[in-house]
């Protein structure tokens, strides 16, 4: 399996564990109270996964600047300006991606800014990914 068909899988799992977990918490048994915190619990441990993935993706993200950058100086031309076109868009990514990150533990992210900034840091990673081998 790739790791993008891994990536989408388990993004697959997840959306559909959420979805279970709401539709169960909403059919139980139980009181408002119980529902409304059992809801605002699952919405907390969804914040704290989309932090966790976001600090990966961060991480990885720094992690192959870092080999691209060594890699540049080996580099002349068109490869070399691919490159640097590459990581200043790697780099822009990181930011947004850390920039989400604050806002999504202030509470202060949305949904189409924080799909945005994955979006942009995954194609990020991508295009480094054919500079700088694993």
């Amino acid at each position: 399996m790739s790791k993008d068909t891994g990536k989408k899988v388990a993004l697959g799992a997840l959306i559909a564990g959420s979805i279970g977990y709401l539709a169960g918490v909403l059919t139980a048994p139980k009181s408002g109270k119980e529902t409304r915190q059992d809801i605002l619990d699952g919405a907390i441990r969804a914040k704290k996964e989309a932090e966790k993935k976001l600090k990966a993706l961060h991480s990885e993200l720094h992690a192959k600047l870092i080999e691209a950058k060594k890699q540049l100086s080996k580099l002349s031309g068109r490869a070399k300006t691919e490159l640097e076109d590459a990581i200043n868009s790697a780099s822009s990514a990181k930011e947004k991606v850390r920039d989400i990150l604050s806002a999504l533990h202030d509470g202060d992210a949305d949904d189409p800014d924080l799909r945005r900034a994955l979006n942009d840091a995954k194609t990020a990673l991508k295009n480094l990914e054919k500079y700088v081998k694993s």
